[in-house]
């Protein structure tokens, strides 16, 4: 088991991360960034940006999207995961969550991916009252 050893530049904690699949961290502009603060880099870029590639994932009966890492999990909402036909595809999967305030739509095309495109929508989600 390889063993991968090194500063993550957000938090600045020194991280030790063993695997044989992977480092432990991803790199932007050259820096090392430790797989939980890569979930809040993409939290924070799908607030700023109101889009995000996801990857739809299936874990027993529930469905959810998440980024590579696998450190932002998102659980998906009413009316859950809806197949239909894509005229290149084949097959398209449409998929709706809530995320920031906002319902947002994902949308995956063929069965050889779980790359979900996203997209947060106008829909903003009233608080409830207690």
């Amino acid at each position: 088991m390889a063993v991968h050893e090194f500063k993550c530049s957000d938090c600045n904690e020194d991280k030790r991360y063993e695997s044989p699949h992977t480092t432990g961290y991803g790199t932007f502009d050259g820096l090392k960034v430790c797989f939980d603060c890569c979930g809040k880099r993409d939290e924070k870029n799908m607030d700023e940006t109101g889009k995000a590639t996801l990857y739809l994932a299936k874990r027993g009966p529930y469905w959810y999207v998440s980024n590579w890492p696998d450190t932002l999990k998102i659980c998906i909402n009413f009316p859950g995961v809806r197949k239909g036909r894509h005229n290149i595809a084949g097959v398209r999967y449409d998929v709706w969550f809530n995320f920031g305030g906002f319902r947002w739509h994902g949308t995956q095309y063929g069965d050889r991916t779980q790359l979900c495109h996203c997209k947060r929508t106008k829909h903003y989600l009233t608080p409830s009252r207690s």
